[in-house]
């Protein structure tokens, strides 16, 4: 009997929902008797979107939830492949902070079918992922009816630090 471990995550790159299950199962081949394959629940938290973070003032808080702070820069995924998706925002991000942009829009789209895009699932979890959450100081839809794309604050870069690094 041999026990062998699959890792989903390291890759670190994102996996269609269907895929995301665990990150990590422990499949056990062998013989009759062998015992059922243990598992181990992912612990990446997804961001949440409307709620507002601690460090945050009012003032910016209420500008960016009301749609009164306008984004600087737009990055629209429409049609993109989920791991095309993540590598553009992820590179995205990384540039609007070293060169200090504050308030980003993301364009997910609604998506097609009952569940809506996967590129829309799947952002909250990107979002949340251990080098790009300490860049983002809150996220919120553009409009209450419209769940097709995000406003991002960014966290203001401190001088000596580098993007993604936590604070």
């Amino acid at each position: 009997m041999s026990t062998r471990s699959v890792d989903a995550s390291a890759t670190g790159m994102p996996l269609a929902r269907a895929q995301k299950a665990p990150a990590r199962v422990w499949l056990t081949i062998g013989g009759a008797g062998s015992e059922p394959p243990r598992k181990t629940v992912s612990m990446q938290t997804a961001v949440e979107i409307g709620v507002r973070r601690p460090g945050l003032d009012d003032t910016s808080w209420r500008a960016l939830s009301t749609g009164r702070m306008r984004p600087q820069r737009t990055l629209d995924l429409h049609g993109h492949f989920a791991q095309d998706a993540f590598e553009e925002l992820h590179a995205f991000l990384a540039r609007c902070s070293a060169h200090g942009i504050r308030c980003v829009e993301v364009v997910t789209g609604l998506g097609s079918g009952r569940e809506g895009g996967v590129i829309r699932r799947e952002l909250p979890l990107w979002l949340g992922r251990a080098d790009l959450k300490p860049m983002i100081l809150a996220v919120v839809h553009t409009h209450a009816r419209n769940h097709g794309a995000v406003r991002i604050l960014l966290r203001a870069r401190q001088a000596g630090r580098r993007p993604g690094n936590a604070p």
